[in-house]
C-alpha cells in the first residue's frame, strides 16, 4: 500500500523545505519514494539540489522527483482519452486533435495532476508519495474531485433516468444509439460506460478517506495569519473527507497558546535549516505513522442513527446544514459536502443537529 502525504499552509511557511525533509527521512529508511511538486522548475531544482522535468528523475538513493507541468501532463491525458473513446466509439471524433495543439482550461490543471499521482501509486514503483501542490483551498478541491464526481454521476445519472425528456427519448435513442455506439444506452445499461470510471472514483474516494494511505499535515509559523490560515484548511480538509494528521510549527517556539489553537492534534516544532544538511529537519519531523489517531473527518452510527462531521476551526454560524434530497449537504467555509448516507439512513430527514466540541452531530 502506497503512502501518500501532503502539507497545506499560507505561502512563506516553508511548506515544500518541509514536504523535501519528509520525502529524504522516507528514502533514509529503505523506502522508494516519489516527490512530486509544482513549484517552477527553477525554484524547485534549487530546493532539490537537483534539476528535475515532467518525468521522474533520480536525486538520491530511493528517492525520486518530478515536476508537474500542465501542458505535459496534458498531451499524455488526451492521448489516454482518445484510447478510452475508441473503446465506445466506432468512429472517434478526437483522432485528429492532438494534445500538442491544446491549451489548458482553467480548473484542468488539477484533474490532469491528480490523475497523474494515482497513475504513480498504482505503478507499483513507490512506497511513498510527497506531493507538494499549492498547499491552499486549490489542493483540497483536487483531493475531494473524486467525491465531487462522483457526487456528480450519480445525481445526474437518475435525474437523466426519471426525466420525461429521457422517457419520450429512449423509444428513438436506443436504435441509434446501437448504430452507432458500441453500447447499449437504454435505462437497464445507462451506467455501462461508466461502470469503469465509478470504480476509479470509488477507488480513490477510499483512498483519501482512508490516513494509512492519504494524510495531510499543517505547516505554520508563529505568525497570526499563518496560523489562522492553517486553521481554515483544517477545517475544509474535513469537508474533502481528508485526515489532517498534526501541525508542523516551522522555525518556532512552540507555546501553550498554539498547541490550544489546534487542539487535539499534535504540534511539532520544527528548527530552521542553515546549511544544506536535512539530517536536523529529518530528525525534528513527526512520526507520520500516528496519523490515523487523529480525529477522523466523519464517523457515522447506524444504531444511534447519528453522523457525526469534526469540522474544527469553523464556528457554528459559518455552518450550514440542508436537505433537498436523498443526501445531507455542508457548507462550510468556501467547501460544500454531500454525505452519502448508508441504506439504513437514507432517505430518512435530519431531525436535529448541534455543533459541539467541533464536531457537527447530525440525527435522523
Amino acid at each position: 500500500m502506497v503512502l501518500t502525504y501532503t502539507f497545506l499552509g499560507k505561502g512563506g511557511t516553508g511548506r515544500t523545505t518541509i514536504a523535501f525533509a519528509t520525502a529524504k527521512r522516507y528514502a533514509s529508511q529503505g523506502k522508494r519514494v516519489l516527490f512530486a511538486g509544482q513549484e517552477p522548475a527553477p525554484a524547485l531544482s534549487l530546493i532539490l539540489g537537483a534539476n528535475i522535468g515532467p518525468e521522474p528523475t533520480e536525486i538520491d538513493s530511493n528517492l525520486k522527483a518530478v515536476q508537474l507541468q500542465a501542458a505535459t501532463l496534458l498531451k499524455s491525458g488526451w492521448e489516454e482519452l482518445k484510447k478510452q473513446e475508441a473503446k465506445y466509439i466506432r468512429t472517434p471524433f478526437f483522432k485528429d486533435v492532438y494534445g500538442q495543439e491544446l491549451g489548458v482550461l482553467p480548473g484542468l490543471e488539477g484533474i490532469l495532476t491528480i490523475n497523474t499521482i494515482r497513475g504513480y501509486s498504482a505503478s507499483g514503483e513507490y512506497d511513498v508519495i510527497i506531493y507538494d501542490g499549492t498547499g491552499d483551498q486549490e489542493t483540497l478541491r483536487l483531493l475531494g474531485s473524486a467525491e465531487i464526481m462522483s457526487w456528480y454521476i450519480r445525481r445526474f445519472r437518475q435525474v437523466i433516468l426519471d426525466s420525461e425528456l429521457y422517457k419520450v427519448l429512449s423509444p428513438f435513442f436506443q436504435p441509434i444509439s446501437s448504430a452507432i455506439l458500441n453500447v447499449d444506452w437504454t435505462s437497464n445499461n445507462f451506467s455501462q460506460p461508466t461502470q469503469q470510471v465509478n470504480e476509479l472514483l470509488d477507488n480513490a474516494k477510499a483512498a483519501i478517506a482512508d490516513p494509512n494511505q492519504v494524510a495531510a499535515y499543517l505547516v505554520t509559523t508563529e505568525d497570526p495569519a499563518a496560523i489562522a490560515t492553517a486553521r481554515y484548511l483544517w477545517g475544509s480538509a474535513q469537508q474533502v473527507n481528508l485526515t489532517v494528521g498534526g501541525v508542523i510549527l516551522n522555525q518556532g517556539d512552540l507555546t501553550e497558546n498554539i498547541s490550544s489553537e489546534f487542539a487535539p492534534l499534535k504540534v511539532t516544532s520544527v528548527p530552521h535549516r542553515s546549511t544544506q544538511d536535512w539530517r536536523i529537519l529529518m530528525d525534528a519531523l513527526p512520526d507520520f505513522s500516528q496519523a490515523a489517531k487523529a480525529p477522523r473527518p466523519i464517523t457515522i452510527n447506524i444504531e444511534k442513527s447519528q453522523v457525526s462531521l469534526f469540522l474544527p476551526s469553523f464556528d457554528k454560524k459559518e455552518i450550514v446544514l440542508s436537505q433537498y434530497g436523498p443526501e445531507v449537504t455542508i457548507e462550510a467555509g468556501d467547501q460544500r459536502r454531500n454525505i452519502f448516507l448508508p441504506p439504513a439512513l437514507k432517505g430518512k430527514p435530519v431531525t436535529g443537529a448541534k455543533y459541539q466540541d467541533g464536531y457537527l452531530i447530525i440525527s435522523f
